[in-house]
């Protein structure tokens, strides 16, 4: 049976998109009226067609009735506990206590630098703290439990007593638990809740918030020739298939977070295609996350122009998501790309 999908398109910012929701000839993504679309891209395995939404109540109905339901997803307001939306995107700022992590391996993997660095990253404007203690870049290996924990734990009674909002980004149920009894907002699991047998049992019991990513393989084995039939199709659905098997499994809250994984299992062309298309997400009626931070697509873009910290391309790329409704971008030059936003929405948002 034929499979259709529906994503959002031909956006419209600020004061042109809050005129064209009140005259209603464009939909708000997320309940936001100054970021809004009048056009759906329709796509099949084999096909696709942008319509006009005027022009939903022409299409047959089987296809109309599955369109309105993505509409429905992709307009209503979303919210995360403690996370406020009104002001896009939020900031996720990354804190890697790790020895080798891919772009800042040793930078903060003891106490003093790593709480020196929580601090600046919410003084340049991040809205939550991503605190990881073992690496997942391409080729990495696997730690003990024990060693990461005792990473992450340099800091977390320090931030027992903040009130900024912490994820933690771990695959490890042991580390999500010992975690949890200091302070703990939100669980970022790279392997998509499949790595640990148990996270998916402490997430219901918790009732965490956490975020659904998607990794093709292992952090070993996943840059080595990733393939895929439709790259964007493949991971909508898989995120369609994971949902399901959270639902069955007792978690009924709509706290979720998806992240397609940019980087995690995806050539150049495959990444490029997801942040192209990364609307065809909101559909599934949750917030969405994307790390393009220092990511390789940006290098392999760049050319003779790469740089270590990649700023250009991580806040070009991330003005770009933010124009598709990303609510949330994770990255590591905090200051930078909330630099690049100000200026851009005061240039273009004021029209």
């Amino acid at each position: 049976m034929k499979k259709y999908y529906t994503r959002a398109c031909n956006f419209y910012y600020n004061r042109t998109s809050i005129e064209k929701v009140k005259k209603k000839i464009s939909l708000p993504v997320s309940g936001n009226k100054s970021l809004s679309f009048d056009t759906i891209e329709i796509i099949t395995r084999t096909n696709k067609k942008k319509i006009n939404i005027r022009n939903i109540k022409n299409l047959p109905s089987k296809i109309k009735k599955k369109v309105l339901i993505d509409i429905n997803n992709i307009s209503k307001f979303k919210k995360i506990p403690k996370l406020k939306f009104d002001n896009l995107p939020i900031l996720m700022g990354i804190l890697n206590i790790t020895p080798d992590s891919f772009s800042d391996g040793g930078k903060f993997n003891k106490k003093i630098p790593a709480i020196k660095q929580i601090n600046k990253l919410i003084a340049d404007g991040a809205k939550i703290i991503d605190v990881g203690g073992e690496s997942t870049r391409p080729g990495s290996k696997e730690i003990l439990q024990t060693e990461e924990w005792l990473r992450v734990n340099k800091v977390m009674n320090y931030l027992k007593s903040k009130s900024f909002f912490i994820s933690l980004d771990t695959r490890k149920s042991f580390v999500m638990k010992k975690a949890s009894k200091y302070k703990l907002d939100l669980i970022n699991d790279v392997s998509g809740l499949s790595y640990d047998k148990e996270t998916i049992d402490f997430l219901k019991k918790s009732k965490l918030p956490f975020v659904l990513h998607h990794m093709k393989g292992n952090t070993e084995t996943m840059q080595k020739n990733p393939s895929y039939n439709n790259v964007l199709l493949d991971i909508y659905d898989y995120f369609e298939d994971k949902l399901r098997l959270i639902r069955k499994s007792g978690i009924k809250h709509n706290h979720i977070i998806l992240d397609p994984g940019v980087g995690f299992g995806k050539n150049m062309k495959h990444n490029i295609t997801l942040i192209n298309n990364v609307s065809i997400f909101h559909s599934l009626g949750l917030p969405v996350m994307l790390g393009i931070s220092r990511k390789r697509f940006i290098k392999d873009i760049s050319g003779n122009n790469d740089s270590k910290e990649r700023i250009g391309g991580t806040v070009s790329s991330g003005i770009f998501s933010m124009l598709q409704g990303v609510q949330i971008l994770r990255v590591h030059d905090v200051n930078e790309v909330n630099q690049g936003i100000k200026v851009f929405k005061k240039l273009n948002f004021n029209k």
